[in-house]
């Protein structure tokens, strides 16, 4: 018997079979298109199970290879330059993904379990953060937190069984047809360089249009209308709250993520609670620099 490290559990590895040696070689041994390294590396299950991407793409299969966190990633971490310019993080991310990807292409979801799996990669499974008690207000405790027992979102996979990319909702009040896509980084990326241009006319009017921008990046067609103009007036003219709210809300339930929440135990009450994770700057920044 062999052990081997299986997803996250990096630190608890677990007797295999002999056949389940084989299978995971025979695994490994599919990825084709992943690169060298000089590092240890972990290959990381994504919440997507690689349906969201085409046949052929390197994350088609569901899960990405990591190496482990050097000197030269903390390089990375401790750049002003790139923390002034918001994008230490995914600098981070890219510097340690071994599958050679596009990172555009990474849906939020797999995007968070990057994230994930790079903090244990390069600090540990345990994660110390400060936490305001729900049971008793102006009292906060703190609470070590496994990140290893984080799991993906229950979601339902089969919209995603044909690998589709756009998906169908019918809005329950105006009952207006419209298609969707989720969320990439790319397509974020995007929605943020054009609410920066809009910082002006923010400025002017004192109206935050984040949330109109990203449904009209979001929204595909409407009623099998897809011109940019004719998806633009209707979330600018027709879009009811309640429509929007519900349609926001589906897009969250069946967009495959990790599970970010933990159940918090109050010291002072005993009482229990799951809370959201909360991603402060300890996540990739714990102890002191030198």
């Amino acid at each position: 018997m062999t052990k081997i490290p299986t997803g996250y559990n990096i630190a608890n590895e677990e007797a295999v079979s002999d056949a389940d040696i084989k299978a995971q070689l025979l695994a490994e041994h599919k990825q084709t298109n992943v690169k060298k390294s000089n590092f240890p590396t972990e290959i990381i299950p994504l919440p997507s199970k690689g349906l969201l991407y085409p046949e052929g793409h390197p994350l088609a299969e569901g899960v990405i290879e990591m190496k482990y966190m050097t000197a030269r990633e903390e390089d990375i971490l401790t750049s002003q330059n790139l923390i002034k310019q918001g994008v230490v993080l995914d600098k981070l991310f890219e510097s340690l993904i071994v599958t050679p990807i596009n990172y555009n292409d990474l849906y939020v979801g797999d995007k968070n379990a990057i994230m994930v799996a790079a903090r244990i990669l390069g600090y540990g499974k345990d994660y110390t953060v400060q936490i305001d008690d729900p049971f008793s207000p102006g009292n906060k405790q703190t609470v070590t937190i496994d990140l290893t027992q984080i799991e993906h979102k229950e979601v339902d996979y089969s919209p995603f069984e044909n690998r589709a990319t756009e998906f169908d909702f019918e809005l329950p009040l105006s009952k207006r047809n419209i298609t969707f896509r989720l969320m990439t980084h790319g397509l974020e990326r995007q929605i943020q360089s054009e609410i920066k241009s809009m910082n002006k006319s923010v400025i002017k009017s004192g109206i935050d249009r984040d949330l109109t921008t990203r449904l009209k990046h979001i929204i595909t067609s409407v009623d099998g209308e897809n011109g940019r103009v004719a998806i633009n007036n209707f979330v600018d003219n027709e879009l009811f709250a309640a429509d929007s709210r519900a349609l926001r809300s589906y897009i969250k339930e069946i967009s495959p993520d990790l599970d970010l929440s933990f159940t918090f135990i109050s010291d002072i009450t005993g009482e229990v609670k799951e809370i959201d994770i909360p991603i402060e700057v300890s996540f990739f920044w714990p102890g002191t620099w030198l």
